[in-house]
Order: structure tokens, then sequence, then C-alpha cells
């Protein structure tokens, strides 16, 4: 059994070298089919990370009037940490706004003589409010424009950041449908590209295929050469995807970082290097056994 495949392997590498020029041709459509994969993996990753970095600048700020008392603020800062879409609540008196005020604005002369004429702390106290969802906020909003607390809210604003992240969710959706509709394409025209390739062989072969069965070669030691053929095309594909996508990851994360800093595109790469390898190899193989397994059902009849 064993001697058995190590012969199906060696004519299935035979038939892989002897077609050079049709095994290059499909070896590239194959690795412009893993690229494609490959990049929706990467960009499902910046995604996440930016998705991640704008939903910790979104919050809610509630800003007090200027005579609320300090107890009934502390109240409802409790009330809002029992909220089931509340991810955390940090309380910020009018002392407190001012010092940060003031250390944000040390270096502006203007300002530190203003603040210095003002009798009293013109700042109002605020709660900042993280949701565990961005798609929370709205509740949680509504719960704060309550009449209960209309004698001493001020306002209940939104950060700008909610729109942006709404845009990046609509974006990101965009390109996922298209990244996806690319790949299946490509993958057919990969498909494609082995299944004629086998086709080929099959022909060019077709008086050794003849004489294995004029010796009673069995249906498998006939058609598991071609199969080997399809396993090549996904794991040569996938080495070689690898060696463009390393530099190109490279060169791609500065660019990256400078947009979105937490985005460390390179560190992920290297660090999932083997599971990457792993998932292009079982997607590329899997393409050539079915291209391969296709062109035998219908041009090889053993």
């Amino acid at each position: 059994m064993l001697t058995k495949l190590l012969r199906i392997i060696k004519y299935g590498f035979q038939n892989f070298w002897r077609n050079g020029s049709l095994s290059a041709a499909t070896i590239v459509v194959m690795v412009l089919t893993l690229l494609l994969f490959q990049g929706l993996i990467m960009f499902n990753f910046v995604t996440k990370t930016a998705i991640t970095s704008l939903r910790d600048k979104i919050d809610i700020a509630v800003y007090f009037k200027l005579a609320a008392p300090e107890d009934d603020i502390l109240k409802i800062e409790k009330a809002v940490e029992g909220l089931a879409e509340v991810k955390s609540v940090e309380y910020v008196s009018r002392d407190k706004a001012l010092e940060i005020f003031k250390e944000n604005h040390k270096n502006d002369p203007t300002i530190n003589q203003a603040l210095a004429e003002l009798e009293s702390n013109p700042l109002r106290a605020s709660l900042n409010i993280k949701a565990k969802d961005t798609k929370d906020y709205p509740v949680i909003a509504a719960y704060l424009e309550n009449e209960g607390f209309k004698d001493i809210v001020e306002k209940v604003t939104y950060s700008q950041n909610r729109t942006a992240i709404e845009r990046l969710n609509s974006i990101i959706e965009t390109v996922n449908q298209v990244g996806l509709a690319m790949t299946i394409f490509i993958a057919f025209a990969a498909c494609l590209v082995i299944f004629n390739t086998i086709r080929l062989a099959i022909y060019s072969n077709r008086e050794e295929i003849g004489i294995m069965r004029l010796v009673g070669g069995s249906s498998t030691f006939v058609k598991g050469p071609y199969i080997v053929d399809g396993i090549l095309y996904g794991i040569v594909g996938a080495i070689v995807t690898l060696l463009i996508a390393a530099p190109a990851t490279n060169f791609a994360t500065p660019y990256f970082q400078a947009v979105i800093p937490e985005v460390q595109l390179e560190n992920y790469f290297y660090a999932n290097l083997f599971p990457l390898f792993g998932y292009l190899v079982l997607f590329g193989c899997l393409l050539g056994i079915i291209s391969s397994w296709v062109a035998i059902r219908k041009y090889l009849k053993v």
C-alpha cells in the first residue's frame, strides 16, 4: 500500500515537471487567488483593530448645571453604572475639570490670564460614559434625557467619533463584500485553469494511461497522480503567496500605522505565520483537488 502511494506521488511530481509552462501558468493564477484570500484575512484584522480603537474613543458626556449638588450627581453616576449597557463611568468634578483645562492650556498666556481674573470656576461637572457596544448609546442617552434629571442635567452629548465609526462600519462591509466577490471570481478562474491543465496532461499522457490499463493498473493508481498535481498547485501557490506577502506586509505596515497607530500589521503577520500558511495551503489544495477531480471524472474514464 505504501509502495503504491509513493509511486502515485512520484508520477504526480513527474506530471508537474513535465508540463512546466502549464504548471507555471496555473500557479500564477493560484497565487493571485491566494493573495486575495490572505488579503481578506489581513483586512479583517485591520478592521477589527480600527473598530476597537474607535470604540474606545466613543463616549457620552453628561454636563451638569453649575448649581447641581454633588450628591445628586453621584446618585446619577451610581444609577448609570447599574445599567446593563454601560461599560464604565468616569466622574469629572468642577475642580478636576478646571485642573484638566489649565493643564491643557498651560502654554497659552491669554487663557491663563482670563482664568486668573475669574472669581469662580466656570466649568461644569460631568460624567463620561462608555457603553459595552456602540449600539447601546441611544439607550443610555434616552435614559439620561428623561424628565427626572432635567433639573440638574445641562446637556447630554455624543462624541463625534460615533459618526466616524458608523461610516467605517459601512466602508468595511462594502470592502468585505467586494473582496469576497473578487476572491470567488479568481478562485473560479483558478479552478478553470487547473481543470484545463489536468485535461491537457491527461491528453498528453494518453498512451501511458492506455499501457497502465493494459497491465492491470487500478483506477486509483491511474487517477492518483492527477490529484497529486492539484495538491502540488495548492502547496506551491501557498509558498509563493507567503513569499510575496511577507515583504508586502513589511512595506504596508508604516502606512497603516500612520492612520491607525494600534494596527501592528507586521507583528500580527509574523505572530500568525504558521496558521496563515496553513489556511493558504488548505484553501489552495482544496481548489486544486476539486478542479483535478472534476477533470478526471470528465476526461479520464477508468
